[in-house]
């Protein structure tokens, strides 16, 4: 994200690709479901554990709610690994698919040395232990680290890498199919086997799929004028290219070629000339609401607006915004019946309801 400590200042503007549709009646609506915790930076369920929710601090802590109460001891504690602060820390965390039966978690981090991690761990039920590293990568400033980990259709673990750091992609590591940085990336988590997915990415913070049928939206964070949420349905053939740094959202940014892959432009932005800041990208709702299944929520940090979508045809549709605000939001999640949460930097987690 460009800075988890900005101040929002002005009123937002959201653009998308298309008029937004009549509004729908049903809308979300945010619940406080728990507070009290340290820089809150993620909140996931697993499956096969009903009821219960994990929350993931920036400074290096994994804490449990059962049934809204939360537990006394983290079930993650590895802050004296970590170096948290800004863009660094503990930046995503995500079971394994076949979770409970294997009885593993990955978790993103910053280290001690700056470089980022992407390390396995085996939970016995109540606590994380046993670490097996799986990648790391020195970066070269202390920005732009992406940090969602999600698992794909194919088995893979999924994660972004920032382009790098600093302003403009100055190495131009993006673009560079020979680099890491600036990519969604895939690793057989058995084999350590890596690949680039796509690349053209400044700081990809949050990406999600659709658990329904497993398309794939991706926020990106812009450089001085526009975010974006990028769109690939499931039946793409790959290696996909968001454009940055040739392009900021759909417009130019430098003059020259862009690398490899398919070019694709994003299906709605938000304007950074207001109070936006960070783009925070979410889910499609897929939970009991039959109403609001469907829609993609997203929203900023900064101005904590939240807006939501449909996608048909490849197209964003009905772009809205809802009638609420999350100050400091610094992601959604979903628990395992498909319903959506939100979380706040300050320390609250909500539960978005109709």
């Amino acid at each position: 994200m460009r800075s988890l400590l900005a101040v929002a200042s002005l009123a937002a503007l959201v653009t998308a690709c298309v008029a937004a549709a009549a509004p729908e009646r049903a809308q979300f609506k945010p619940r406080a479901v728990a507070s009290g915790f340290v820089q809150p930076i993620y909140v996931t369920g697993a499956k096969g554990e009903p009821g219960r929710l994990y929350v993931a601090e920036q400074g290096g802590t994994i804490q449990v709610l059962d049934g809204g109460k939360r537990r006394a001891a983290p079930f993650l504690d590895i802050r004296r690994l970590v170096t948290a602060g800004g863009e660094q820390g503990l930046l995503g965390l995500a079971f394994h698919p076949s979770y409970p039966k294997v009885r593993k978690l990955y978790v993103q981090y910053t280290a001690r040395d700056g470089s980022t991690r992407l390390v396995e761990y085996r939970s016995n039920g109540s606590r994380a232990s046993s670490p097996r590293l799986l990648f790391s990568s020195q970066d070269p400033y202390g920005n732009h680290n992406g940090g969602m980990l999600a698992f794909g259709r194919d088995g893979r673990l999924y994660f972004t890498m920032g382009d790098g750091g600093s302003g403009g992609d100055p190495e131009d590591r993006s673009q560079n199919p020979k680099s890491l940085f600036g990519k969604l990336l895939s690793i057989n988590v058995a084999t350590k086997g890596l690949r680039i997915e796509a690349l053209g990415l400044r700081n990809a913070w949050r990406f999600s799929f659709d658990r329904a049928n497993w398309d794939l939206y991706i926020a990106d964070v812009g450089q001085n004028e526009r975010d974006e949420i990028n769109y690939t349905p499931a039946r793409s053939p790959g290696l996909e290219n968001y454009g940055w740094d040739v392009y900021e959202g759909s417009k130019k940014y430098e003059e020259r070629a862009p690398g490899p892959g398919k070019l694709v432009f994003p299906i709605a932005e938000t304007s950074l000339a207001g109070a936006n800041c960070a783009l925070v990208g979410g889910y499609v709702y897929r939970g009991s609401t039959a109403s609001l299944r469907g829609r993609y929520l997203y929203g900023d940090y900064c101005s904590g607006i939240v807006w939501s979508l449909k996608v048909s045809g490849g197209k964003a549709t009905g772009v809205r915004r809802e009638p609420f605000k999350i100050a400091n939001l610094t992601s959604f999640g979903q628990d395992t019946a498909g319903e959506l949460y939100a979380v706040s930097h300050g320390g609250r987690i909500y539960r978005l309801t109709p």
